[in-house]
């Protein structure tokens, strides 16, 4: 590893991705620009950042601890978030379009009432804090492990870098981001497959140098209920979560909305073969990691085989996959106190400016508590741990009920606050108070069941009950009205509005088109370097050369010349 030209290359790098947020800051006019890019987001954009808003370093270090322990299994489990991105794609996406809403925090007002609101809120911003704050620390302790710098400095340093950029440009911000780091980790994995399985000896080799259990699709812990548990939860997460809401929201119609999550779904049924392949093949080359040095297994891989600057390059992207995933969440959760608590509960009457000034200043509040939790996670059993049982816990209680509402007329807020405490208060009482009570501990695959199930049961039992009373719930008919309202505000709608949103969503796919082009040179330079793997790094840096025309293209074909102001609205409801 050559230390000095791994550094340059993410201090290089870093730098030209926090200018492209810089690029980003005088382009959000108002909450909609800088939240939803003006509801307009070209779909295969939206579907390559919903990508990666799932991805982060967590995925190298959890799902790559994973793959080195008991092999295929972690690619059975990332499977499920395929069957989970279809079922959305299929039923929810659309939907979500539908409403007409900004937030998912905005639907559940209006559809359940400001009080579960409230307290959906309150669960959504802490679960969102310890999720992606428990992200960042994985990311934080490969660059202070292969640089040599200490973690604790290395945390907050990524995190304040974090929270900068997504605080000044926003949604679009984010997305560039998230595209970007999609080309870098493709990039830096193309070239480590091929030099992973050199190092082993070949395929054959490696097969016959790991456990004969290795390669069945459930191993360990991972049973089938534990599987069978995580698609109903991906189904619930991917559809349901307010990150990934705002995917479905930000495009242009529910044909689009669909279209994101067929993508993402696509994407992931191809990725987890390639992106588990070198944490398996490490376990045949250094079977002797245990305990939590096995999230240690990709960065070791990494170190290994990859020639200098493409560490860095790696590194890099890890980073700044984790950095777009934590900024989704910034984004919503600012988006969410910015829109949902500021604007409709303390300040209506707020003009957009002050709208804007708050969404960045909660942006850095909300990083800094997600900075805190990043150093909280080793003393909580490591990140895998951290991020399956928060998922256990709250995925279902929060997440099941919001989607329920999109199609139920019956739901009523009492009853939902009733189904989402009980399952919380189960769920929680299995997962602390159990072991230390009873010494009864739940397996993660039933820990899993029971977080997504129970509540999924209590929504089914109480939809049977109000149907057999022929109940409807009054919220519904005040959720219906707000859509009407809607309308009308879309109808009000300038024409200079809408054409400045459309100039900005140009001016994104610009951006993507220029960072792909960086991009390709940077590996055109890092191939020169390369006494290992230049050719197959300067090859892929051709490809992602030409893709740069992808974007480039369709910002030409963005027309600034706009329909009547009230067709976009009217689109999304067809």
């Amino acid at each position: 590893m050559n230390t000095t030209i791994d550094t340059a290359v993410i201090v290089i790098f870093s730098a030209f991705v926090l200018g492209i947020g810089l690029l980003f800051a005088r382009t959000g006019r108002n909450l909609k620009s800088f939240f939803a890019g003006g509801e307009a987001v070209p779909w295969f954009i939206g579907g390559l950042s919903l990508f990666m808003s799932f991805f982060s370093a967590g995925t190298f270090v959890a799902w790559g601890s994973i793959a080195y322990k008991h092999g295929w299994v972690a690619i059975t489990i990332q499977w499920t978030m395929c069957i989970g991105a279809l079922v959305t794609g299929l039923f929810l996406a659309p939907r979500w379009k539908q409403t007409g809403a900004l937030t998912a925090a905005e639907f559940i007002r209006e559809r359940l009432g400001v009080t579960v609101q409230k307290a959906f809120i309150f669960i959504f911003t802490l679960v969102s804090l310890f999720i992606k704050g428990s992200v960042l620390y994985p990311v934080a302790k490969l660059v202070s492990s292969s640089l040599n710098l200490p973690l604790v400095p290395c945390t907050i340093g990524l995190g304040i870098f974090m929270i900068a950029y997504t605080a000044v440009g926003g949604l679009w911000a984010v997305m560039v981001t998230d595209i970007l780091q999609f080309v870098v980790l493709s990039a830096a994995v193309f070239i480590l497959l091929p030099l992973s399985l050199d190092k082993v000896g070949g395929f054959s080799s490696f097969t016959q140098r790991v456990p004969d259990d290795f390669f069945n699709l459930l191993n360990g812990e991972y049973t089938f209920g534990f599987i069978a548990a995580f698609v109903i939860y991906h189904i619930c997460y991917i559809g349901g979560n307010w990150t990934f809401v705002q995917r479905y929201t930000s495009v242009d119609s529910p044909k689009s909305a669909r279209n994101v999550a067929f993508l993402f779904a696509g994407l992931y049924l191809i990725s987890p073969v390639i992106w588990m392949m070198p944490p398996m093949i490490y376990k045949a080359i250094n079977p002797s990691l245990t305990g939590l040095d096995t999230e240690n297994a990709y960065l070791m891989i990494c170190k290994l085989v990859l020639p200098p600057g493409l560490l860095g390059l790696m590194l890099t992207g890890m980073y700044f996959s984790t950095s777009a995933s934590a900024n989704t969440a910034l984004n919503v959760v600012s988006a969410v106190f910015t829109n949902d608590i500021y604007k409709g509960l303390i300040n209506p009457t707020a003009s957009d400016k002050q709208l804007i000034r708050v969404a960045r200043g909660s942006s850095w509040v909300f990083g800094l508590g997600m900075i805190g939790i990043a150093l909280l996670v080793p003393a909580a059993g490591g990140i895998v741990e951290v991020v399956l049982s928060i998922s256990s816990i709250s995925g279902g209680p929060l997440l099941a009920p919001a989607l329920w509402a999109l199609f139920s007329k019956r739901l009523t807020s009492r009853a939902t606050l009733w189904i989402t405490g009980i399952s919380l208060t189960v769920n929680l009482f299995f997962k602390v108070l159990s072991p230390l009570l009873l010494d009864f501990k739940l397996t993660r695959g039933a820990e899993t069941i029971i977080g997504v199930g129970l509540p999924l049961l209590l929504l089914l039992g109480y939809e049977l009950w109000s149907r057999s009373k022929k109940m409807e719930a009054k919220e519904y008919d005040q959720y219906v009205a707000a859509r009407q309202k809607k309308r009308e505000e879309a109808q009000a709608e300038s024409a200079e509005e809408l054409r400045e949103v459309r100039k900005q969503n140009r001016f994104g796919l610009q951006v993507i088109a220029g960072s792909l082009a960086f991009t390709a040179l940077m590996l055109f330079g890092l191939g020169l370097l390369a006494d290992l793997g230049g050719g197959i790094t300067a090859g892929i840096g051709v490809v992602i050369l030409l893709a740069a025309l992808i974007p480039w293209r369709a910002a030409q074909r963005v027309e600034l010349s706009l329909p009547n102001p009230v067709e976009k609205f009217v689109n999304s409801n067809n």
